[in-house]
């Protein structure tokens, strides 16, 4: 071929030669371009969603966050129960490098069997839970071992601070933190917390950046705050305690309740149990028993049967034959410990007869006696909200047999529980207003807003004031010189009271006991307006059994030492003084 004059050959191929590389290379280029761009739409659209689950995974854990429990108060916003730090120790075994090696150094700190850690630490999952609320301490020891893979999410476990005190009030709760018995039971709803599903990130080598910890703050379950005063119940409790072992009793209760509001500052239970440890007690030491049992209440209800008939139209200077202490009625016999001749309803009170509580019985009639009895609150649930409560027994007045309203009338033939007793005798204190029982005072958010509030709740009026002042004037003898109650008596205030001595039915035979009774005392303070009013029963008291001697003291123990506390000071213008020496009539 021909070349142009002056044109290099060799020059012109090569020029050429690098024409075609430098094509070639923007071909190769464009088709890298083309292939990122394939596989980046494979990657980000087509695999997106499996492989950004596949990396969240490596980092992330989704996990439900539970909140704290919330705190149950007294009165005065002591922490009676609460929860406290207690982390949970978990593994991601997929971070674990040598499971034998971190095996044995986990189990020098949380006990256990090195064979189920290593077990544990071996297993192809990215979460396994090795402890469940541990001490902040053992956490902090499983910290220091910088074990990867290892961390410790927070947790917490409930915790009473008063150990026994009130514990069969507030109870107790579960591994999981839910309520089993008392308070913790039937308020759960109020105290558990909330739950959250969240999601918790972690680095390569596991540590955990957010535990959740600022999330459960806002997760608090609700705050109880009860009427309980934290003192006036270790002050019965003590008293409580006292009684029972000095008289060798099985067990024994005391309740403080004040009669205008109804409001209880102390419900007391012995023998005690720890609930941080209920475990090692048994069932039998959990049940709020004054809620929950109910017994024949004794000669307690000569006041009620007094009430009754003084509202009916009975003159309070009345005189009873009490027949010298032994009266028949069919085929039963009534008997009084010391053989009276006439009494009036007062002194009936004040010496505790029973001849003369059955012959007013007779007076007023059955239908009466149950019209009061129900109207007092006997036979019936108050709705305090506790577990178990009883109604005690009662029976309708169609089932009442003709001797039923005079056993009553002094305490047989029927069962009551310790809270209706005391609300009964409250009523009489109070002007004849029977109050509803309050327990929880008011319920809080963990923001501290009022969810729900109880007001003190008047559910009828039982007597009339008029009645309630003279039946109260009866039971300020019977802690005057020869009543029953002498040693309830406190100097410098009037204090009004009844005793109890009540023979236990028989458990392998029909009728009653001659060696198995019931201890009690109920009564209230000051006279003109009792701040007060407290029951107190020991259950089997050996051998004396009177209560009198057994119940009364530790009334007066709890009465004075709340009346020091509260600053409530004695009457100076009282005339009634402490007897010099003991008195002989006893119930």
């Amino acid at each position: 071929f021909y070349l142009p004059h002056g044109t290099n050959y060799m020059a012109a191929n090569r020029c050429e030669k690098i024409g075609l590389r430098f094509l070639f290379v923007r071909f190769f280029l464009l088709l890298c371009l083309v292939g990122i761009v394939i596989r980046s739409f494979d990657i980000q659209i087509l695999q997106g969603h499996t492989l950004r689950k596949k990396a969240e995974n490596t980092y992330v854990r989704r996990i439900t966050i539970q909140g704290d429990r919330g705190l149950i108060l007294d009165r005065h916003l002591n922490k009676l129960g609460a929860s406290i730090e207690a982390p949970n120790i978990a593994a991601d075994p997929t971070q674990i490098k040598d499971a034998r090696q971190a095996a044995g150094q986990l189990v020098k700190v949380l006990g256990g069997s090195r064979t189920e850690m290593e077990k544990k630490l071996s297993q192809k999952r990215r979460f396994v839970l090795l402890a469940s609320r541990v001490a902040p301490a053992k956490a902090d020891e499983v910290k220091k071992l910088n074990i990867a893979g290892i961390y410790t999410p927070d947790n917490s476990k409930r915790f009473y601070p008063n150990r026994r005190l009130a514990a069969q009030v507030i109870g107790f709760t579960g591994k999981d933190d839910h309520g089993l018995e008392g308070l913790e039971f039937s308020y759960n709803n109020f105290l558990k917390g909330r739950t959250l599903k969240t999601e918790e990130y972690r680095d390569g080598q596991g540590t955990v950046f957010d535990t959740g910890k600022n999330k459960r703050d806002g997760l608090k379950g609700d705050t109880i705050v009860l009427t309980l005063d934290k003192k006036i119940q270790y002050f019965s409790e003590q008293a409580l305690e006292q009684a029972v072992k000095e008289h060798r009793g099985k067990s024994g209760i005391a309740l403080v309740m004040q009669p205008a509001t109804g409001e209880l500052l102390a419900v007391a239970h012995y023998p005690e149990f720890n609930p941080n440890n209920y475990g090692d007690f048994s069932r039998d030491r959990y049940r709020n028993r004054a809620m929950a049992d109910a017994f024949e209440p004794g000669s307690i209800m000569k006041v009620i049967t007094v009430a009754s008939a003084i509202e009916r139209g009975m003159s309070a200077t009345t005189v009873i034959n009490c027949e010298k202490g032994r009266y028949r009625i069919g085929r039963s016999v009534i008997h009084d410990t010391h053989p009276h001749e006439y009494l009036t309803p007062g002194q009936i009170v004040k010496v505790s007869s029973n001849i003369g509580a059955a012959k007013i019985a007779q007076d007023i009639g059955p239908k009466v006696m149950h019209y009061y009895l129900n109207a007092f609150g006997f036979g019936t649930k108050t709705g305090i909200n506790c577990p178990a409560e009883s109604s005690g027994v009662l029976l309708p007045l169609n089932r009442w047999t003709n001797i039923d309203a005079v056993a009553i009338s002094f305490g047989q033939g029927i069962s009551v529980t310790a809270l209706q007793l005391v609300s009964a005798v409250s009523a009489i204190a109070n002007g004849g207003k029977l109050m509803k029982p309050l327990l929880v005072k008011k319920i809080l958010s963990n923001s501290g807003e009022v969810i729900q509030e109880n007001e003190p709740c008047v559910v009828r009026q039982v007597i009339s004031a008029k009645t309630a002042g003279i039946v109260k004037e009866m039971m300020a003898t019977v802690v005057q010189k020869e009543g029953t109650g002498t040693m309830a008596a406190i100097p410098g205030y009037q204090v009004c009271g009844k005793t109890s001595t009540a023979q236990k039915a028989a458990e392998d035979k029909k009728g009653y006991s001659n060696s198995s009774f019931t201890a009690a005392f109920a009564g209230f303070a000051p006279f003109d307006n009792p701040a007060l009013a407290i029951l107190v029963v020991v259950d089997e008291p050996q051998p004396n059994h009177y209560g009198g001697i057994v119940a009364a003291p530790a009334f007066k123990d709890i009465m004075s030492r709340s009346f020091n506390y509260l600053n409530i000071a004695p009457s100076t213008d009282m005339v009634a003084a402490l007897p010099r020496e003991r008195s002989h009539a006893v119930d």
